[in-house]
């Protein structure tokens, strides 16, 4: 296994639909082995494959909930049904979150409450979770990076201008950026 580099803003995998996935052979299990280091290296709670430069419908998932349950599987070419979202405006503490790719920062963002993913597993057996509160807020923005979307493009459009200053300040935005967990500090 191996911690793989972590794609950042502006590099085109990130922001292109991913094909599904239609071969589940070692090179599969490889991967997803990987995925789950460099995760946990990260760390985070969710890694997808356009992440680590790979444009194919996966991600990685790990999460505990406050009664102790742990979440810990692969979705491959998953599907993603969502509930309404509430109206009104986001709560800076409760809905805020970060990416991987993105790395260091924080924006609030409105997700739906309740989620159901259906996914398949390494085996090649579809499964099914009803999913609410953080683990939904998980898979749904692992599952926007499958469609060429990073948080930050969904934000509220008066934190824009913020994210597009960190992107410039940073280097980010353009084609070529990743960091190694584990090796890389992004602190400024």
């Amino acid at each position: 296994m191996a911690v793989l580099p972590i794609r950042i803003s502006g590099d085109p995998v990130l922001h292109s639909p991913a094909a599904p996935v239609t071969l589940f052979d070692d090179a599969l299990r490889i991967l997803v082995a990987d995925m789950f280091e460099t995760m946990d290296a990260a760390p985070g709670v969710g890694l997808a494959g356009p992440q680590v430069g790979v444009p194919l419908r996966l991600f990685t998932f790990g999460w505990v909930d406050d009664d102790g349950t742990k979440w810990r599987d692969v979705a491959i070419n998953p599907e993603l049904w969502q509930s309404p979202l509430a109206v009104g405006p986001t709560d800076e503490d409760e809905e805020s979150e970060g990416c991987l790719s993105f790395p260091g920062e924080r924006f609030p963002l409105r997700r739906a409450e309740r989620v159901i993913l259906r996914a398949t597993n390494l085996e090649g057996e579809r499964y099914e979770i009803e999913a609410e509160g953080w683990l939904a807020r998980i898979f749904q923005h692992e599952y926007d990076h499958l469609d060429g979307l990073l948080y930050v493009d969904r934000v509220e459009e008066g934190y824009q201008r913020l994210i597009g200053k960190i992107s410039r300040k940073r280097g980010w935005g353009v084609p070529g950026n990743a960091w190694l967990p584990g090796v890389d500090n992004l602190e400024d």
